[in-house]
């Protein structure tokens, strides 16, 4: 059963991918207040997944086989046999149940539905934290009891003291707004004379830029840059064990690689995919790579391939 393989590798990965079957991806969750039950949870990591991610990255192989003790090829047989079994269970209507992870059925579009079940938790920030309880808040609308107070009868020369206040409030607003507007059209001008500026500054720097010449000295450099991107690589042909956007997972199979005694192991620059390639060897020739590839196939890695590099 490798549902336990996938399980403890969600602790620590992001994505866990079954060949030939999907991947299964974890997404951080903020603490919630569960306003029923008055708790609060703690962060965690939610699992969904993709059916379209079926390649094979030897993150799961690996794991299995350092675990059980087994060539990675003989991993890569088992996930081979387990997915064969979880498929035909998903064909005849079944319920696939995998502990601490949930449950796979099709729909009636014969597309794979996910359903997580379970309280495991595999952020491991978050270990050990349960629930809190809270009690729940009561508000008690009390009675807004108006009271009216008597109103006084104002007096003429308090009557005139506020149409006084009015009018010099109206006069300052004014004087405001005037204000105002004075400021708005000093802006735009301020604004105008530093745009003139800024474009007279420019057109200097064009000019300057075509009056003065790049020194010998940066244009011999200019010239070795040109040259080296235009030779193609040495070894152009490569043998690819696997491919992935990120640079760590890149870095763990070149490490098993030469682990398992392939010193030239290595990975390359992106390519225009945005992947990593990671390879056994690189070769001068076609038929090289081509024998070296047979090799592979019997005996490690029947998913493997050339890589043509320009």
């Amino acid at each position: 059963m490798i549902e336990k393989h996938i399980s403890a590798l969600l602790y620590r990965y992001q994505c866990v991918m079954v060949p030939c079957f999907g991947a299964f991806i974890t997404e951080t969750v903020s603490a919630r207040y569960n306003e029923t039950s008055n708790t609060f949870a703690p962060p965690k990591k939610t699992i969904l997944f993709n059916s379209l991610l079926q390649q094979n990255d030897g993150l799961l192989a690996n794991h299995i086989a350092l675990e059980e003790h087994i060539s990675f090829n003989e991993a890569v047989i088992k996930i081979q046999e387990q997915v064969a079994l979880w498929k035909t269970a998903l064909e005849v209507k079944d319920v696939l149940y995998l502990k601490n992870i949930g449950e796979l059925s099709l729909n009636n579009e014969q597309k794979v539905v996910f359903e997580p079940i379970g309280s495991t938790n595999y952020l491991t920030s978050s270990f050990g934290l349960t629930a809190v309880a809270s009690s729940g808040i009561s508000r008690n609308q009390e009675e807004t009891k108006v009271v009216k107070l008597p109103v006084e009868k104002s007096k003429p020369r308090l009557q005139w003291m506020r149409y006084a206040a009015v009018l010099v409030a109206g006069i300052g607003l004014y004087g405001s707004f005037s204000t105002y507007q004075e400021y708005e059209v000093y802006k735009e001008q301020k604004l105008a004379v530093e745009k003139e500026v800024q474009n007279q500054l420019e057109q200097k720097l064009q000019q300057a830029t075509f009056v003065i010449e790049a020194p010998k000295v940066v244009k011999e450099k200019i010239a070795e840059v040109a040259e080296t991107v235009a030779t193609p690589p040495a070894k152009p042909f490569h043998i690819v064990a696997g491919a992935f956007k990120t640079e760590a997972k890149a870095q763990i199979l070149t490490d098993e690689l030469k682990a398992k005694g392939y010193a030239n192991a290595k990975y390359l620059a992106k390519s225009k995919h945005n992947m990593r390639q990671v390879v056994y060897n690189s070769y001068t020739t076609q038929e090289e790579a081509q024998k070296d590839l047979r090799l592979i196939h019997e005996k490690v890695n029947k998913d493997a391939w050339i890589y043509i590099e320009n």
